[in-house]
This record gives structure tokens, C-alpha cells and sequence, in this order.
């Protein structure tokens, strides 16, 4: 079975121990063998690889037995052991805790979703209130043609008028956009592009 342990900082006698290429600090020490005796193998950040002189396997094993661990979010994985008389000690890489699901629920419920709510509810408000502004619109404009027509004498109708052939809208079902939400009662709006009369020039 692999021994893994991540490490974000270590230091032998007090001296940071890294990677040997590189010096990176933040590094992965691989138990590859199922013999306690066998060396340790490192992976830095930078990807670098070796063949660990100094660790074991089983020292990998005495890491995670002396891991304090973490029981809240501020809380700091350390660990401290002994090898040959040389102390090892360092920060281990944070394992997850229940504290740390929650904070994560909420800062992806204030951050993304309530946002994301917020936006459609607005959209959806958005989209009631312009229709009715066209409506009125609409009608104070025929209202000022009746007045005009009848100031003007009125008029008398072509007996050999054809009414045009209807163009149905094709934004709309009968004048009416329907709407896929669940944050209001009213489920569909009046079409603002034809006024909620089905059809368009």
C-alpha cells in the first residue's frame, strides 16, 4: 500500500528540507515500497523527482501517526518526529473538515448563487414591468388618433378595402411570453414586440 504525505513547509534540525533541485518547499513524499526499511520518493510543485536518502517509508508512517491534524478552519496541520537523533518537523497539506464544507457553502452561496438569483429576479421584473409600459404607450397613441380622426372630420371606409393577410408574431403565443421561473406568481408576461396583439407587421 503507498504512503502519501503532502507537505507545505518542512525543516530538519530546524533547517528547511525541500526539494533538492529546486529548494521548493511544498512537496509530496511517496512510501512506494510495502517494506518499512526502503526509502521515501519526492515530488516538488515543480515537478521535479527523487529518490528520498534520508526518509523511509516507515518515517512517512510516523508523519502521519504524529499529525495534530485539524478540527476547525484556522486550526494548522503540524507534525513533529524524531529520526536518529535529528528532528523533523513541518506543516502537512490540510485535510478537509466539516467546518471547511460549510464556509465553502456559503462563500459559493454568497458569491454565485445568490447573485445568480438576485440577476433573474430582476430579469423577470424587468420583463413584467416593460410590456406594461408599451401597453399604455399604445394605447395614449390611440387615444391622441381617435382625437385627431374626429377633430379632423372623420373619415368614411373604403368599401373596396382587403384586410392584409396576419403575420403571427413569432416571439410570442397570443401575445403572451411564457415564463420559466419560480420566484414569482405570474408565469407570463405580455409580448413587447407586438404588444400583446399576436402579430406583427
Amino acid at each position: 500500500m503507498t504512503v502519501e504525505v503532502k507537505v507545505i513547509a518542512m525543516t530538519l534540525n530546524d533547517l528547511p528540507y525541500g526539494c533538492p533541485e529546486c529548494g521548493t518547499a511544498a512537496l509530496t513524499l511517496d512510501g512506494r515500497s510495502i517494506f518499512d526499511g526502503f526509502p521515501a520518493w519526492g515530488c516538488c510543485s515543480n515537478y521535479h523527482s527523487w529518490e528520498d536518502r534520508f526518509l523511509t517509508v516507515n518515517d512517512l508512517k510516523q508523519i502521519l501517526a504524529a499529525r495534530t491534524g485539524r478540527e476547525r478552519p484556522c486550526d494548522v496541520d503540524t507534525f513533529e518526529i524524531a529520526i536518529g537523533g535529528s528532528v523533523l518537523a513541518g506543516i502537512l497539506h490540510p485535510e478537509l473538515t466539516p467546518e471547511d464544507v460549510k464556509a465553502i457553502g456559503r462563500i459559493y452561496w454568497r458569491k454565485l448563487i445568490k447573485p445568480m438569483v438576485r440577476r433573474q429576479k430582476r430579469k423577470a421584473i424587468h420583463a413584467a414591468k416593460k410590456p406594461v409600459a408599451n401597453a399604455a404607450a399604445a394605447a395614449k397613441a390611440a387615444a391622441i388618433g381617435a382625437a385627431w380622426g374626429l377633430q379632423a372630420g372623420g373619415h368614411q371606409p373604403d368599401p373596396d378595402y382587403q384586410p392584409e393577410p396576419v403575420n403571427r408574431c413569432p416571439f410570442c403565443q397570443d401575445g403572451y411570453i411564457v415564463l420559466d421561473t419560480h420566484l414569482h406568481d405570474t408565469t407570463s408576461v405580455r409580448c413587447s414586440v407586438c404588444l400583446g396583439t399576436g402579430e406583427i407587421d
